[in-house]
């Protein structure tokens, strides 16, 4: 519903009392009546810009609207090194705990890896880590022994027949992800954070997605934003939806997000949402 021109500010904020004004203007210079916006926001109405209420509504970043400026002159897009301390501390102590509650159901998963198919308990996988350095992933074998041997490098499907009957399972419970507090305890992840993937699909995604190298500023984790708030990727296009998430995560950074992070993990594993 249209309920005035721009140029009619004052009077449809007297007209109407919002609370939030949203501009989204693809050319604000000599476009915005600033001093009437200013004299709305002075009467107790909130201003926002189009990319800033996108991201306070739906908890990603708008990347379309994003530029080098939007990260260089912003506050939060850094990690001081208090933050990177404490975050390898609570990485070393949740994957000790994960560890050790975890490791006596070992031979039972085990079991039934052996049982449902041929082919190694463990895979391991290069993925991307922090600064674009490559390490070895370690999960629970969930797909038939050389799964790729004839397609090479691709994402997961929906129904994939690739995935064993056990794998199924593991996947939708998240089961498979667990060896990874390993690679948490080591170094080469963090509890939280970006989802690691590929060479492959890096290099492909860093050339068609702005800013997609960014999220290889901090560590890949086991859960993240991203992992809880969108389902599983599996294309260009939801990559781009992800890297939304993931921004927003290294954005906004705290304690309380993690904290949130977990308890969104423990929903999702229990739900089995975007599991493939």
């Amino acid at each position: 519903m249209i309920v005035g021109h721009i140029d009619n500010i004052n009077q449809i904020v007297q007209d109407y009392r919002p609370q939030k004004m949203v501009i989204a203007l693809a050319e604000r210079r000599g476009n915005l009546p600033l001093k009437d916006i200013m004299h709305s926001k002075l009467r107790g109405v909130e201003v926002y810009d189009a990319a800033a209420y996108y991201e306070h509504v739906s908890g990603c970043l708008l990347i379309e609207e994003m530029h080098p400026s939007s990260f260089i002159f912003n506050p939060r897009f850094r990690m001081t090194p208090f933050m990177r301390s404490y975050k390898r501390l609570f990485d070393v102590a949740m994957s000790m705990i994960g560890l050790s509650l975890t490791a006596p159901f070992f031979p039972f998963i085990a079991l039934a890896i052996i049982i449902d198919s041929r082919g190694p308990i463990f895979y391991k996988q290069l993925r991307v880590g922090e600064n674009e350095q490559e390490f070895f992933v370690y999960k629970f074998r969930t797909m038939t022994a050389d799964a790729e041997k004839d397609s090479g490098a691709v994402w997961a499907q929906k129904n994939d027949p690739r995935v064993t009957r056990v794998g199924q399972f593991m996947r939708k419970t998240r089961i498979d992800e667990i060896p990874q507090l390993f690679n948490v305890f080591r170094g080469d992840m963090s509890f939280i954070g970006p989802r690691p993937e590929r060479m492959t699909f890096v290099e492909r995604l860093t050339e068609t997605i702005p800013f997609y190298s960014t999220r290889h500023f901090v560590k890949p984790g086991v859960t993240g934003w991203a992992q809880v708030c969108y389902p599983y990727g599996a294309s260009d296009e939801d990559a781009l939806e992800k890297l939304r998430y993931d921004l927003y995560y290294i954005k906004n950074y705290s304690i309380a997000l993690d904290l949130k992070i977990i308890l969104d993990t423990i929903r999702v594993v229990t739900s089995g949402f975007g599991g493939r």
